[in-house]
Order: structure tokens, then C-alpha cells, then sequence
């Protein structure tokens, strides 16, 4: 998914939890409604039609699962 992301929205870590199937969350999305809803890359993919229609922002962390871990 590519799409604006909030510079001030902090980093997602292991305790952010996707609001669909309680995974790692990797996209954090600013309603422009208001709130926010956090998806693992999978539902994130899955809705992205959506998100693209009702987020004023999205918050991508993605690239991370493909990253080389650093030794």
C-alpha cells in the first residue's frame, strides 16, 4: 500500500495490535472521521479500497517485513 504518511504519527511496535484479527499491526490509519484503526499488513491489503476512501492519513510500517535483519 502506498500512501501519505503522518509525520507525527509514532512508530508501531509489538504492542500495537491489528483491530481485525488482533496480529501485529503495521498500518495505522487516521480516520478523517476521526479515531484511528491499526491493521496487520494482510487486512491492510485486504481493505485497502476502503482505507484509501475514509483515512485522512495512513501510517505504512510494511517495508518492514521485507527489511534484512540487522546481525
Amino acid at each position: 500500500m502506498t500512501t501519505a504518511v503522518a509525520p507525527s504519527s509514532p512508530a508501531l511496535d509489538a504492542t500495537d495490535r491489528c483491530d481485525r484479527c488482533g496480529a501485529q499491526a503495521y498500518l495505522r490509519v487516521e480516520l478523517a472521521a476521526g479515531g484511528e484503526l491499526l491493521f496487520c499488513a494482510h487486512h491492510g491489503r485486504a481493505h485497502e479500497d476502503k482505507i484509501r476512501e475514509v483515512a485522512s492519513h495512513v501510517h505504512d510500517e510494511t517495508d518492514r517485513l521485507t527489511a534484512p535483519t540487522p546481525v
